[in-house]
């Protein structure tokens, strides 16, 4: 959210967020009357236990950020950035499994039709945006999106800055195709184990230990390649941002600092107000 919000959108968008949430869920679902209202609960129990135990932690990492947004960087530290994003990631998929996994049990065989046509949908859009079939749109597509994400931080990009974007991405190991059937993969590994857990009339107890381990798959899939290619591709995104931090104006990194300054502000007034 941090993101893909300005300051001042921060606390707007998380505090619609609960519903966001729900009707992302619901878009796929289609929850019935019995099934709305703890859905919804539930939903609404996570951002509650994230506001309170995870803002916090969030406000503090971003005042570490601002000192170091403002500094040259390395590869090794950027991926050590990394590694705390995915240490809080991993926390945040196991509170909303434990939360979620009841209304999980409930789901009906014509819901879960729904998630495979809501997933065909999204796979859809993913193959639009990520695997045009001319090899210039694809690279055109690839250098905008990373400009794009790249002025939410730091403000203007300059030539010579865009220049640095399109000859990392020219050499980037990254693949849509594989990221593609690892998607898919994941999308089965889903409505497979859905399944299967309502096959076997499963209680909450026994699937606790289930879900962890699919949502411990969607983070890190059980084929060996594809993990060595994330890898090899996290390394190489690591030293690319380290390179595009690197070329940044004194300008551009007070207008990154400026920015998590503002949004470190607005999470601690989601904690402390609320709003």
């Amino acid at each position: 959210m941090l993101l893909l919000a300005g300051c001042s959108a921060v606390r707007f968008a998380y505090n619609q967020a609960p519903e966001l949430v729900y009707w992302r869920l619901d878009g796929y679902v289609d929850f019935d009357g019995e099934q709305a209202p703890p859905a919804r609960g539930a939903v609404n129990q996570w951002f509650e236990w994230h506001r309170n135990t995870q803002l916090p932690d969030y406000a503090t990492l971003l005042v570490k950020l601002q000192a170091e947004v403002q500094q040259p960087t390395t590869a090794a530290q950027v991926c050590r950035w990394w590694d705390e994003i995915e240490k809080r990631r991993d926390l945040l998929l196991d509170q909303a499994t434990l939360r979620l996994t009841p209304v999980a049990l409930t789901l009906k065989p014509e819901q879960f039709e729904n998630i495979e046509e809501r997933y065909a949908k999204s796979n859809k859009d993913f193959r639009k945006e990520y695997l045009q079939e001319d090899p210039q749109d694809r690279r055109e597509a690839a250098v905008k999106r990373v400009i794009d994400r790249s002025e939410i931080l730091y403000g203007r990009i300059e030539g010579s800055q865009r220049e640095l974007i399109e000859r990392q991405l020219a050499g980037s190991p990254f693949d849509p195709q594989r990221w593609y059937n690892e998607r898919r993969r994941r999308q089965q590994d889903v409505l497979q184990t859905l399944r299967q857990l309502q096959a076997g009339k499963a209680t909450a107890q026994q699937a606790q230990p289930v879900l962890r381990a699919l949502a411990q798959r969607l983070v890190e899939s059980p084929d060996e390649s594809y993990r060595r290619y994330m890898a090899q591709l996290t390394a190489y995104n690591c030293e690319f941002a380290a390179q595009l931090h690197n070329a940044t104006t004194p300008a551009q990194r007070r207008t990154a600092a400026g920015k998590l300054k503002g949004w470190e502000a607005d999470l601690r007034a989601l904690v402390s107000n609320g709003t």
